[in-house]
């Protein structure tokens, strides 16, 4: 039998880019922040797709994608960001380029459909993404873009976003590039006013960088601020305007959230306007409480500070009844959490020790080495941490490491699911708010039915099969396992008949029915 190397059975260039938890102090040896290996299958996305993740929650903007109509796919329906107003940006636009195009040049294809398009939607900004075949072939969106903002009196913004130039991260500074253009430059006098200090007597303002409004997440996170009298200026970009982006440079601070997708532009705002920055999250009861905790010590108001407690104390004692419940339920479980950026990682680490809940896999597509430091100083001894990792070792690892539960995104769902192990979408398709102390109770409850669900007495979970195995001993199991697992299906269909006959489940039934014969 060939011996296995290494934690996972993989690539020979893909092993470095797995490793286990380091002693604090030590170096963590673990290769990433490099393109994906070709033909490792990356779990990544392109440029373009990360300038889209970041730019298309502005609620006013056309988004209009140059380039086959393919790439318009990604659009609104794959990233749940809600709005509180105008929706333009649940509609896609593409210049659906042909052969003759591609051979001719689609310059003049583009200019056509920005003037239909502000013709139809009179948009305050028009973003309009470049696409890989649009790179090769060498049209001028500078120019384009730059005649049709003189024509239209409107910024019509080029985003550099062909697919081939790089990985996710280089798509948020493309994004980050963009939003740069639509800011306004106060006056110097309001620039040198800006420091950690401010009067008692003046609202204090901020900024939230890297919050999408996902399911509406912001909408848990700004009363939090406004209760503790701060004004929150705008949310880059989660359910954003052109007029409220045109106005952050008002801030007398930025929260980042997604240091990955916003450090670029909060370090951008600090050179430029002399505005300060602090990474937060807004996810779990310890990152919440800091997040309001450090904002208050910035500002230096004793009232700020106590008004904090206030709300962190309140908010506590209101959710902790669900969360002591559910700790109880799934407190010993065994999470594997795979995420776009560290940020995210490093938070569900916190959330899932205040669940009881233990990480044995955790990683990212665009961690860095410090990222990748600090996580490891946050998690147990034995913990898995891969980068940039490949469907394959994910699936080994979750057998390996026995995980009950993955925490990730859309294209992680169906590994887990196919292994019988339990999956909640942290990503931006969930439809279901998670940032704030009530979404932490409905991540604590979704994590709950997802990993008690009946369902999974009907599916043995995969395990490793050895190469080498004697006729006889694979029979035995082959046979017991096919007894266990009929046994299962049958307990689970008594099980899930009688949820079918209670009351509560009749009543939403015959509430359905109505419904469709209406």
């Amino acid at each position: 039998m060939k011996e296995k190397i290494g934690i996972v059975d993989t690539l020979e260039e893909r092993k470095p880019y797995i490793t286990r938890k380091q002693e604090k102090g030590q170096e963590i040896p673990l290769a990433c922040d490099n393109n994906s290996l070709a033909g490792a299958i990356s779990q990544r996305a392109c440029v373009y797709s990360g300038a889209r993740v970041v730019l298309n929650p502005v609620t006013d903007a056309v988004h209009l994608v140059h380039g086959p109509i393919g790439c318009a796919g990604y659009t609104w329906d794959i990233r749940g960001a809600k709005s509180s107003g105008i929706e333009t940006n649940r509609t896609s636009f593409s210049t659906d380029m042909k052969e003759l195009d591609v051979v001719f040049g689609g310059e003049k294809k583009l200019s056509s459909a920005i003037d239909e398009l502000v013709g139809l939607y009179h948009p305050p900004v028009v973003f309009v993404y470049s696409t890989c075949i649009v790179g090769i072939i060498g049209d001028d969106l500078e120019s384009v873009c730059k005649t049709a903002s003189q024509k239209h009196n409107i910024p019509v913004i080029p985003v550099k976003s062909e697919g081939f130039k790089g990985n996710k991260s280089d798509g948020y500074k493309a994004a980050c590039d963009a939003l740069k253009r639509l800011i306004k430059r106060p006056s110097e006098e309001d620039i040198k006013k800006k420091g950690p200090r401010v009067p008692e007597t003046i609202k204090p303002k901020i900024n939230i960088l890297g919050d999408f409004n996902v399911a509406g997440d912001v909408w848990l996170v700004k009363p939090l601020f406004e209760q503790m009298g701060i004004e929150v200026i705008v949310s880059l970009t989660g359910d954003s305007t052109t007029k409220a982006i045109s106005r952050a440079a008002e801030a007398d601070l930025n929260l980042v959230q997604c240091s990955g997708s916003m450090t670029y532009l909060a370090k951008w705002m600090q050179a430029e306007y002399g505005i300060p920055y602090l990474n937060a999250s807004f996810f779990g009861i310890e990152d919440i409480s800091l997040a309001l905790r450090r904002t208050a010590d910035y500002f230096g108001s004793e009232k700020m500070k106590e008004r904090a407690e206030q709300i962190l104390e309140a908010e506590i004692n209101h959710i902790m009844p669900e969360i002591s419940r559910v700790r109880e339920r799934v407190k010993g479980k065994k999470a594997a959490i795979y995420m776009g950026g560290p940020a995210k990682a490093l938070t569900l680490i916190k959330g899932f020790d205040e669940l009881g809940m233990e990480v044995v896999i955790i990683g990212t597509q665009t961690g860095k080495k410090e990222d990748y430091e600090q996580i490891s100083y946050s998690v147990r001894d034995g913990t898995v941490i891969v980068d940039d990792a490949n469907p394959l070792e994910l699936a080994e690892l979750l057998i390996r490491q026995k995980a009950d539960l993955m925490v990730a995104g859309v294209k992680e769902r169906f590994i887990a699911y196919k292994l019988g192990i339990a999956f909640c979408d942290f990503n931006h398709d969930r439809v279901v708010e998670f940032e704030g102390f009530d979404g932490f109770v409905n991540f604590a409850r979704e994590v709950d039915a997802s990993i008690s669900s009946p369902v999974w007495k009907a599916v043995r979970q995969r395990e490793l099969i050895p190469e080498a195995m004697e006729s006889e001993n694979k029979s035995g199991r082959i046979k017991k396992a096919a007894v266990e697992e009929r046994i299962s299906r049958e307990n689970c269909a008594k099980e899930c008949k009688g949820m079918l006959l209670k009351p509560e489940f009749l009543h939403q039934k015959s509430e359905a029915a109505v419904e469709s014969q209406v």
